[in-house]
């Protein structure tokens, strides 16, 4: 079996069938046929798949799968992308499973996604929320960097969705330093990279992406967004995911750092506004007034001293 191909081998099958389909009701018969299994098999994963959080609707002609827009299973890719995506119903931590399929040999650039997450992590080990209907997958990354160039992924990511975003829904996108993206200065995304290293170069870096998206978010929640709430409709999860992974390949095939942070800079939304950073033993405010060329915040503190911030959480007051 495939890494990639966690669905059982006949529920994959029906959902095949039921995807190319384009929308047509298959009858159970069809289904039965494809699959090689009776049609009380085929009811019988039908219902698992549904359990399973799949929008299967039963009609008197058969089977239609629903808001196909929003399946991320690998067959629903283009084929430059299908081998490259590990989807899962449920996960602890999309971060957790990337390093274990990371060590099965992964190659550059995959992309694991879980449709819920119970024991996700943000930046100094804060809970986030992962309920359905949001994006949540992490990057396995093989750059050929050394590690003190890793930053600059966090930051080609954060801008690639920034630009994504604006590009589809015309919206507004700024990115907050080290990673995040703010939509009407609420959270809309978040980031968080952990790195494997082998002598002085990176072996491994994981890139975990949690995007609001047709999820509702909990409002005291970091100030949090949904595109659904900013737009007033669902919106396709698989169309951004496939625009940004394309994106995101093409614009880290060069590092150019410099080139980087010229893009970052061009969304931000941290320079020139009052921020409050926390780190793991000191919480520092002022304005914040660049980013320099390492990625590190440059903040004027309310005592007149200018400090480069390597690491933090960064809340705009």
């Amino acid at each position: 079996m495939k890494v990639n191909q966690i669905l059982p081998d006949k529920r994959q099958t029906i959902l095949e069938v039921l995807y190319r389909s384009n929308g047509e009701p298959v009858s159970g018969v069809k289904i039965s046929e494809a699959s090689g299994i009776s049609r009380v098999a085929v009811w019988k994963h039908i219902k698992a798949l549904k359990q399973a959080g799949v929008d299967i609707k039963g009609l008197p002609t058969g089977y239609q799968l629903q808001d196909t827009g929003n399946l991320l299973y690998p067959f629903c890719f283009p084929t430059h992308l299908q081998d490259r995506i590990f989807h899962f119903p449920e996960l602890d931590s999309t971060m957790d499973q990337a390093r274990k399929i990371a060590r099965q040999g992964l190659q550059h650039a995959g992309c694991v996604i879980a449709e819920v997450q119970t024991a996700s992590r943000g930046r100094l080990n804060r809970q986030w929320a992962s309920a359905r209907g949001g994006l949540w997958f992490t990057l396995i990354l093989k750059p050929d960097l050394p590690p003190p160039l890793a930053w600059t992924m966090n930051f080609a990511a954060s801008t690639c969705m920034a630009e994504v975003l604006a590009g589809l829904f015309d919206l507004d996108v700024r990115v907050k330093w080290p990673n995040d993206l703010l939509l009407k200065g609420r959270k809309l995304s978040g980031m968080l990279a952990e790195m494997e290293t082998r002598a002085d170069m990176v072996n491994f870096l994981f890139l975990g992406i949690g995007l609001n998206v047709n999820n509702e978010p909990e409002s005291n929640q970091y100030q949090a967004i949904s595109l659904k709430t900013a737009l007033g409709k669902s919106v396709s999860r698989k169309q951004i995911l496939i625009r940004f992974l394309d994106l995101f390949e093409s614009r880290i095939s060069t590092v150019d750092p410099a080139r980087i942070i010229s893009r970052w800079k061009e969304r931000t939304g941290t320079i020139g506004s009052d921020v409050r950073v926390q780190t793991h033993d000191r919480v520092y405010e002022g304005k914040a007034l660049d980013v320099d060329d390492s990625g590190a915040l440059i903040v004027q503190g309310r005592d007149g001293i200018t400090r480069k911030i390597i690491y933090g959480d960064c809340f705009h007051s």
